[in-house]
């Protein structure tokens, strides 16, 4: 159990319960989150909401979208965000093995925006205030001015989830498959 109680959908103010539902039903098995998110409505309503709209866009394909999140995850140690992300990266064409090695030098199947994508997120995780104008370049590339701007967003709430599901020990629900160990 988490470090706060569940919160169920039946405590949750009317102008929520629907976006609680639906992230519930449809994000992906992300319950016990939801439910902790659940002790502010606010929170619940516009990241879990946002994260639903971005989503139904879903403007950045969903491989490069793991490979960020997978690698924050890794960086961050965060084992609930690897466990959902990494069976979505393999079900997005990543071999297993260079889900396990994300962080090794040339992980197996990845091509040269895979390990731009990567190297991204690392940069982003690890060294936001030394990034050079030479990365944007290269992203420029393979993504439009939008894809960068989610792909950052996405690497950076990856690592508010990190933090916040590890501090408050939110345990992975059952049947979401424990890739990495």
């Amino acid at each position: 159990m988490a470090r706060v109680s569940d919160v169920d959908i039946s405590k949750v103010p009317d102008d929520v319960r629907p976006i609680y539902e639906r992230y519930a039903r449809d994000y992906g098995p992300f319950l016990n989150q939801v439910k902790v998110f659940a002790h502010r409505p606010p929170a619940l309503k516009h990241i879990m909401g946002l994260l639903l709209e971005l989503y139904d866009e879903a403007i950045l394909p969903k491989r490069y979208l793991e490979i960020a999140l997978v690698t924050v995850s890794t960086i961050n140690r965060c084992e609930y965000c690897i466990a959902h992300h990494a069976p979505r990266a393999v079900q997005h064409g990543l071999p297993e093995a260079a889900v396990l090695d994300i962080l090794g030098k040339v992980p197996e199947g990845f091509d040269e925006v895979d390990l731009l994508v990567r190297d991204y997120a690392v940069q982003v995780t690890n060294d936001f205030n030394r990034m050079r104008d030479g990365v944007f370049v290269e992203l420029k590339k393979h993504f439009t001015e939008e894809q960068i701007v989610e792909l950052t967003l996405r690497i950076a709430l990856c690592g508010f989830f990190n933090r916040f599901n590890d501090a408050l020990q939110i345990e992975t629900e059952d049947g979401v498959e424990q890739l990495l160990k």
